[in-house]
């Protein structure tokens, strides 16, 4: 089946308003307008709007970090879905910094989704294992878990879910991480456990893209995998010559 493949950049709390502006303009000259790849930035909240005008009229998409559930309400520092509609197309469920420093529970990265899909966003929606899961070879049902959580209780179920495998382990573990062909099994395994789990071939329909560390030395390898449709970069999206590496990697000129 084929899959439009999907390069993410995910900037994370970096970027002043003027250099968020300047990235975005130098992402747009530096990716191949011919390519046939889904392009998207995320730049913090406070330069959406400004990057969303560096965007107007090109290729690249434009997506948020996270968003809140609920449409509005005492919840001081948040970003509620009625605020991004409109405004960006993806945005990140369930990224592991999320998960791990604010406490996110499978229960509210499941109504993210939920209310994300409901309201016309591409949630992207992030699974991924810690250092010492990874070291204790649990990886696999790790991820399996966390896929049956947040899929489970009304999730649509098709053709627009993107999962991203999103390690901990790449930024945030202590050991030696494991060969590229490792993230091509999980990604086997996501695939898989779709199917099996939710709906027949939906392992097929999806978009899987790779969360890790990527970098100039392992791009290729990682771009090889077989069944990965793309990339969620981080440190990669803040360089823009980089960050369309990435793109070209994945993508191919459209006849």
């Amino acid at each position: 089946m084929s899959r439009t493949p999907l390069v993410v950049g995910n900037w994370k709390m970096n970027t002043t308003q003027d250099e968020a502006v300047a990235l975005a303009r130098s992402i747009v000259a530096a990716v191949d307008p011919s390519s046939n790849a889904d392009v998207v930035v995320m730049p913090p909240y406070p330069w959406l709007l400004s990057v969303a005008e560096a965007l107007k009229g090109t290729r690249v998409a434009l997506g948020a970090q996270n968003m809140h559930a609920d449409a509005g309400g005492a919840y001081t520092g948040e970003v509620s879905f009625r605020m991004l509609k409109g405004l960006c197309r993806y945005v990140l469920v369930g990224q592991y910094e999320r998960r791990i420093f604010f406490a996110e529970k499978d229960a509210i990265v499941r109504r993210k989704l939920q209310v994300a899909q409901q309201n016309g966003f591409l949630p992207i929606l992030c699974v991924g294992e810690t250092a010492d899961q990874l070291d204790e070879g649990v990886g696999p049902y790790v991820v399996a878990e966390q896929l049956e959580a947040a899929l489970d209780g009304g999730a649509r179920l098709d053709e627009t879910l993107i999962i991203a495998y999103d390690p901990v382990w790449t930024t945030m573990g202590l050991v030696a991480p494991p060969p590229p062909h490792y993230a091509g099994e999980i990604v086997a395994h996501i695939r898989q456990t779709l199917s099996s789990i939710f709906t027949p071939g939906l392992g097929d329909q999806v978009r899987v893209i790779y969360g890790g560390s990527v970098t100039p030395r392992n791009l290729q390898e990682i771009a090889a995998l077989e069944g990965l449709d793309g990339v969620l970069a981080g440190t990669s999206a803040l360089n823009a010559d980089n960050f369309s590496a990435i793109v070209r990697a994945f993508a191919r000129p459209s006849s």
